[in-house]
């Protein structure tokens, strides 16, 4: 509130969120009903020591880079540049689309993965003959709000796909092999454990702790439990979700970049037009080109290296051939 009682536009987007929130939560969603009921996660007793690769057998990384304001466009031109959404998606696949639905904001604040993007990628996984398309996170905010607030719940059913929210039954313990901060934890399994295929669909943006949330920081999405408790080691809970998930592809989208009071934002003055989306099969080099719409080097984030240690992808992507268009 200003001096003169006047409420900022950061304020009023933000309490309008809020206000939304109550309202969903009190009148109920169609079709997304997060029942907080149902069995608690396995026992520590049935941990499963597993990791989830649906990834691309491939010689070296593909990568597709286009600039452009219109997402539509850019996608159509990154899968074609690849060979065709009928590389990575076979008739008959199940397919999860893992997107970062964290908080209850509209799509303009850049804060989650934009409808528009989640529509178009499950459109092209339909094209490509998917028998299913799973749309699934489990997001900070109230599971139902975030999905109706953030346009995703709307345009995951307008293209056929189904929503998928995490209900306490959904949850596995999982420890990761040589793990030191993924042990015994509940880990949202059920869209993975039925997915044949799986894309993430990723906004570019700041973030206060990591230093940036991009393509592999979009798998902390799959924690259940206390998981802020690895904020004391964003960087090594990062490396060890990239050993988690091995994704067949991932769609970063930088057509709008949060450059600043990430990852919520919460101001059209966070976000910078930075006019690009990266299609990738390796995560790690999409967050390589990803952080340079946010003018940082892959040294700024520790994440980076560690997670290209771990042998989830290819830091230097100065040797990678990487196929540039625009719109």
């Amino acid at each position: 509130m200003t001096e003169r009682g006047v409420i900022s536009r950061r304020d009023f987007l933000r309490r309008s969120a809020r206000i939304g929130v109550s309202a969903v939560a009190g009148a109920g969603v169609a079709g997304l009903c997060f029942d907080p009921a149902g069995p608690a996660p396995k026992t520590a007793d049935s941990a499963a020591i597993r990791s989830f690769d649906f990834s691309i057998p491939a010689e070296t990384p593909q990568i597709a880079v286009v600039r452009g304001p219109d997402r539509k466009e850019t996608l159509r031109l990154a899968l074609e540049a690849l060979g065709g959404i009928e590389q990575f998606v076979a008739p008959g696949d199940r397919v999860l689309l893992k997107v970062n639905a964290a908080f209850s904001s509209p799509a303009m604040l850049g804060a989650t993965s934009h409808p528009e993007l989640v529509f178009e990628a499950a459109r092209h996984c339909f094209a490509a003959g998917a028998r299913s398309v799973t749309v699934a996170d489990n997001p900070i905010n109230d599971p139902s709000a975030c999905f109706t607030l953030t346009g995703i719940a709307d345009a995951a059913q307008k293209a056929g796909a189904v929503v998928m929210l995490p209900r306490p039954q959904r949850f596995d313990r999982i420890s990761i092999p040589e793990g030191r901060l993924i042990l015994n934890w509940p880990v949202f399994s059920a869209p993975l454990n039925g997915a044949d295929k799986v894309i993430g669909l990723a906004p570019v943006k700041d973030h206060h702790r990591s230093g940036a949330s991009m393509s592999l920081k979009n798998w902390y999405g799959l924690l259940g439990g206390r998981r802020n408790l690895f904020h004391q080691n964003i960087h090594g809970i990062i490396r060890e979700l990239s050993i988690l998930v091995r994704p067949t592809l991932v769609v970063l989208d930088g057509t709008v970049s949060m450059i600043a009071n990430g990852p919520t934002g919460g101001s059209m003055s966070d976000l910078k037009q930075t006019d690009t989306l990266i299609v990738s099969t390796d995560p790690v080099a999409a967050d390589v080109l990803g952080a340079r719409l946010l003018g940082l080097s892959p040294a700024a984030l520790p994440f980076i290296g560690e997670a290209a240690a771990a042998g989830a992808g290819i830091a230097d992507v100065d040797r990678l051939n990487i196929k540039e268009l625009k719109l």
